[in-house]
């Protein structure tokens, strides 16, 4: 009995034991199926994070690129208005107007003005050309035209209009959007007060655009052509003297106070003038009233 008890008990406890143990088992093939689940998530996550960082760094990069962008103001961007002048002493006047009208020509330019004096006394002569010229060839027109004969003087002068330019451009942008809409809620008035009023805005905001597109046309016209104003001489003929009154210094002021003196003793001679017949005929009426005064005086019995 006894060994029976002993086999009965161990296969007892070896059905305990293998009871025991198959929960474990279980408990263990399931921890080990959610953690390979739990691990393929990460996985998956790993794999989609380098294609959600992939998309944001072209969005970034098309942000930075679809940001508003200044102005490029470079060198070669600019409105810059280039007016020059120069003085020419050549043999023939007639002959250097003519080449001098071909070389604006042939830069692509043309004559905005022709003057030209001949003193026949003193045999001389004269002529001012103002030349229009494209702006890029302004400096060679320039040299060109001083090759034609002996060149006295040459100036040249710049007025950068980019900043002018600019600001127009913006102003009439949001005018003509200011247009747009105002000729949209004139198709949409529905009484004749309405009516009136807006075709009265509407035809100032038109004024108004169209006097800035004008002032743009204006200054697009003076920075592609360029103005050139060319003096030819004769021999005989005599240059117009620079007028240095405003120059400063010692002697432009003593020039310009002696000048003020000589103005002024003028205008008081002038008024001395104007008043010397009235007084001349006023001085008899003021001695005979003088005269009488005195006398009657000295007639009185106390008076000495």
């Amino acid at each position: 009995m006894n060994g029976r008890t002993r086999v009965r008990t161990a296969v007892c406890a070896a059905g305990l034991v293998a009871a025991l143990a198959l929960p474990a088992c279980s408990s263990d093939g399931a921890d080990d199926k959610a953690s390979s689940m739990s691990g393929g998530g990460p996985a998956v996550s790993e794999q989609r994070a380098p294609a959600q960082g992939g998309a944001a760094a072209p969005a970034e990069r098309q942000g930075k690129d679809t940001g508003a962008k200044a102005p490029d103001l470079g060198v070669d961007q600019r409105s810059i208005i280039y007016t020059g002048s120069i003085t020419v002493r050549v043999d023939d006047v007639n002959t250097a107007a003519a080449r001098a009208t071909g070389i604006a020509t042939a830069a692509g330019g043309f004559v905005g003005g022709d003057k030209r004096n001949s003193n026949g006394d003193q045999g001389s002569s004269d002529a001012t050309l103002t030349l229009r010229v494209p702006a890029e060839k302004f400096t060679s027109v320039v040299d060109q035209l001083a090759g034609i004969g002996t060149e006295e003087q040459r100036g040249i002068n710049t007025e950068d209009v980019t900043e002018e330019t600019i600001d127009l451009d913006a102003r009439i942008a949001t005018q003509q959007a200011r247009v747009d809409s105002g000729r949209k809620l004139l198709a949409q008035a529905k009484s004749l007060n309405d009516l009136v009023m807006l075709e009265r805005e509407v035809a100032t905001r038109e004024s108004d655009l169209a006097s800035l597109q004008a002032k743009k046309r204006r200054l697009g016209d003076l920075t592609a052509l360029s103005t050139i104003t060319v003096v030819l001489l004769d021999p005989q003929a005599v240059a117009e003297e620079k007028d240095d009154d405003g120059a400063p210094g010692f002697l432009a002021g003593l020039r310009n106070g002696w000048d003020g003196l000589l103005a002024s003793l003028a205008v008081v001679a002038t008024v001395v003038g104007w008043l010397l017949p009235w007084l001349l005929l006023l001085a008899l009426p003021a001695s005979a009233v003088l005269w009488y005064v005195r006398r009657t005086r000295r007639a009185q019995p106390g008076s000495s």
